[in-house]
């Protein structure tokens, strides 16, 4: 008699793997794979670049061309900055969303100063490849859009939300929302909004408080900066308690 074949482990079933019933298992493998990774990478904190993927530092007369290079110039400070402290672990580490424009920027910036920084990617139905200045220990890619999220924020102690769309508010006011509400303390994070103009008449957080649909001192929960050298400064200042 032909000797039985052994059925696949569970762990190995990559069938089950993908079903809707192993969904939580999924879901759970988004939490812990980057948990040990960056534990192994020993990254104590974060700080936050979001901004457009469409900010393609080649076209010249676009808009969105300056905030590349403004990006880079800012995560390049920061990294410089960071590489010099002494502590035990990798603090203030630039995160991004790991894709092109903005995002590339910041990682380019980290790469031009000799230091390494994290790439947070989503598959996506048009693929999103990660930009070249990830090194591939830091470098992730996650189904589920909000353990993404949850990543992207949980180790984050300043986030710096450059010019973008749907995705750059979206991430930009959930945490917005998660300061107000207190689910993450305001001592915590620094929210910057980079490029004021734009901010500005994206929107209009004045008309808010007029209509009342939020409180005077929910205007306090973020600043403004249109410069690198500003905004460096400002986050140090913001940064070093955390040291």
């Amino acid at each position: 008699m032909k000797k039985a074949e052994l059925p696949k482990k569970a762990y190995k079933n990559l069938e089950f793997l993908s079903s809707t019933d192993a969904r939580t298992v999924r879901i759970l493998s988004e939490y812990l794979e980057p948990l040990t990774r960056l534990r192994q990478q020993k990254v104590n904190n974060t700080v936050l670049f979001l901004g457009s993927s469409k900010a393609n530092p080649e076209e010249k007369n676009s808009k969105l061309s300056k905030y590349y290079w403004e990006a880079e110039e800012l995560a390049y400070y920061l990294a410089k900055w960071a590489i010099k402290l002494k502590p035990k672990g990798k603090n203030f580490v630039i995160c991004t969303g790991g894709g092109p424009g903005i995002m590339e920027a910041a990682n380019r910036g980290v790469f031009r100063a000799g230091g390494k920084s994290i790439g947070m990617n989503i598959s996506l139905p048009l693929e999103q490849a990660p930009n070249p200045y990830v090194p591939p220990e830091l470098s992730f890619v996650f189904h589920y859009f909000f353990m993404r999220k949850f990543w992207l924020v949980y180790k984050a102690k300043a986030v710096v939300a450059f010019p973008g769309g749907f995705g750059t508010l979206d991430e930009t006011l959930e945490m917005l929302t998660l300061i107000q509400t207190e689910k993450i303390r305001k001592d915590h994070i620094t929210i910057l909004l980079y490029g004021e103009e734009y901010w500005r008449e994206v929107i209009n957080f004045e008309a808010l408080l007029k209509y009342k649909t939020i409180n005077p001192e929910d205007l306090q929960l973020y600043s403004y900066c249109s410069n690198p050298k500003e905004a460096f400064s400002f986050l140090k200042k913001k940064l070093v308690k955390f040291l």
